[in-house]
Order: C-alpha cells, then sequence, then structure tokens
C-alpha cells in the first residue's frame, strides 16, 4: 500500500479526501466499453476495474454500450459531464474511426482527453500447417510467387488485425486477399479447418489452435516478443522490420475534465497495474500492461490517428 500511496500523492491524490477538502468522486463511476462483453476491452475493464475503484474511493462500474465500430459508446462518453464519474476505455478503433466513419456527431480529436494506454494485445501472423512456409521470409516468398492466393483472416474490417495485413503487404511488397471476420476466434475456427491459409489476429485468438497442433505461428507483430508466446519472434528478428501493430486497449475521459480528477485516475490505475494479481490475471488474457503517461498517450494516438487515417483512405477500407 505504500507503494501505491506514493503514487497517488505524486498526482496530488493519497485517499479521495485526504488531499482535497471535499472528496473527488462522490458516487460510482462509469467505466464505458464501447464493445461486447468477452473481448479484449472488456476484459481489460474488468481486471483494472475493482482495484481502481478501492483507489478511487467509489465503485467503478463496467458498462458495455456496443455498436458502429465502437463510435456509439463513444459518443455516450463525449456527451457525458466532464465530471472525471464518466469513463472510456476504448481499443484501436479510437483512431481508425475518423477516417471510417461519416457524419459522427462527435469529434474524436477533440471530444476526449486521453489518460493512459492500459494495455497491448499483440497480433500475430500464424499459418495452417499444411502452409509451404516455416519462417516468415519463405512466407513473404510464397506471396511473392503467388500475389492475391494467399488468404489471410482477421477480427474484422478496420481491427488491428486489418491494420496489420495491410501494413504487412506494404512492407512486404505482397498482396493477400484479406478475409474479415467477427471476432479473431472465429478466423482462428477457419485457420484450424483449413478454410484459410493464415491469420494475423492477437496471440490470445490463435494460440489455442497452435498449440492444438492446428496451427503455426510465424511472428509477431510488436517491438518484443509475447509474454504468452516468447517462442516465437517478433516481425523484425524474423527479417521484415516496421511491422509493429498491437490492439490496444487506452482509457479516456470526457474533454473538458478538471486536471486534478485526470490526475487522480491516471495515479489510481498505475496504482492498479503495478499490483501483481492485476498483473497476473491481464498477462493471463494475452494483454501486455502498459500505463504510459497522459502526455504519451495523447501523443501516441495523434499520431496514430494520422497514420491509420492514411491507410485507411490509401486501402479505401469500410466496415462492410
Amino acid at each position: 500500500m505504500m507503494m501505491h500511496r506514493r503514487n497517488l500523492l505524486a498526482a496530488g491524490l493519497a485517499t479521495p479526501g485526504l488531499a482535497f477538502a471535499q472528496p473527488l468522486f462522490t458516487r460510482p463511476v462509469r467505466l464505458l466499453v464501447p464493445f461486447a462483453a468477452g473481448g479484449a476491452a472488456d476484459s481489460a475493464a474488468r481486471a483494472i476495474a475493482p482495484r481502481m475503484g478501492e483507489l478511487l474511493g467509489q465503485p467503478l462500474v463496467v458498462e458495455n454500450r456496443t455498436g458502429a465500430s465502437g463510435s456509439i459508446g463513444g459518443g455516450e462518453v463525449a456527451r457525458a459531464p466532464a465530471d472525471g464519474h464518466t469513463l472510456l476505455l476504448d481499443a484501436s478503433s479510437h483512431i481508425v474511426n475518423p477516417a471510417l466513419l461519416r457524419g459522427l456527431p462527435f469529434d474524436y480529436a477533440t471530444a476526449f482527453a486521453p489518460i493512459s494506454m492500459v494495455t497491448q494485445f499483440p497480433q500475430a501472423l500464424a499459418v495452417k500447417p499444411g502452409f509451404p512456409a516455416a519462417t516468415l521470409l519463405e512466407f513473404i516468398a510464397q506471396a511473392k510467387a503467388r500475389p492475391g492466393a494467399i488468404s489471410l483472416g482477421t477480427q474484422g474490417n478496420a481491427t488491428a488485425g486489418h491494420m496489420g495485413v495491410l501494413r504487412f503487404m506494404e512492407r512486404a511488397g505482397i498482396e493477400v486477399v484479406h478475409v474479415p471476420y467477427r471476432g479473431g476466434s472465429d478466423a482462428a475456427r477457419d485457420l484450424a479447418s483449413g478454410t484459410l491459409d493464415g491469420v494475423f489476429i492477437t496471440v490470445l485468438s490463435a494460440r489455442p489452435v497452435v498449440e492444438s497442433g492446428r496451427a503455426r505461428f510465424l511472428a509477431v507483430a510488436n517491438a518484443q516478443r509475447s509474454a504468452l508466446r516468447p517462442d516465437v519472434p517478433t516481425f523484425a528478428e524474423a527479417g521484415l522490420a516496421g511491422v509493429e501493430l498491437s490492439e490496444w486497449v487506452g482509457l479516456f475521459a470526457p474533454a473538458g475534465t478538471p486536471q486534478p480528477l485526470l490526475g487522480a485516475i491516471y495515479a489510481a490505475l498505475r496504482a492498479t497495474l503495478e499490483e501483481p494479481a492485476v498483473r497476473e490475471r491481464l498477462l493471463g488474457l494475452g494483454a501486455e500492461p502498459v500505463g504510459s503517461s497522459p502526455d504519451e498517450f495523447s501523443g501516441f494516438v495523434l499520431r496514430g490517428r494520422e497514420e491509420m487515417g492514411a491507410m485507411v483512405r490509401a486501402a479505401n477500407v469500410r466496415l462492410d
């Protein structure tokens, strides 16, 4: 608890009500997840919510608001009072949606205050057992020999997996067929059956079929190897640099939220991510805890929005 107390003091808050005349949080805090229960963002939210709520002095209540690539839940938070009692736990679509969706009633660039990247879920390239490539470079050679003939499944259009496939094709100078699914587990199922040549999905989604012998990992699209499968090389280690695109989950508040509230929320998140039990649970989900600073996360979101937007426009990506 002393470590957590120091972290909170660094943000001007030891425990709610001690550093300020009045408690900063006076009722339960809503944590909106704009995706279905059981997914990456929802799993991360439920892993951090109990301890964060304890540190903030109010329960952190996870609510799922699905639809329109995450923009339904995002819009609800954008319209919420900027009083620290409504937060958004969004994923990579946060930086893709501005280029993908038209007529949104809010602007992703100005509606939110980025607080921190919470976790990353590394993406990986995996192939069916009979695919004639044992390494990433051999896969690239196959794709160059058969342009447009190799199929790669992802968890859906405009997802991190789809963006990863686009970047992979650009960096490697290859052409493959993108096959979008409603989730990584669906893509993994068809990989196991041999319907797909390969997938570009999270390590977590692909691991069951790989460990059952029905698929093989070739590379992880991350700067470091995955804690779930440290035996699998990164794309750079396997011979192709510049393919680093993980599914990430980040915490946002409505724009205009006072700085003391943002500081308290960030400090509570950082302390939560340092909890061994929380870290163990996240790692078990295939998530790598991050806890970046608000400035770091703001810069990441800005760069990502520009880069992913350019990719979406260049490839004419659509939701359906």
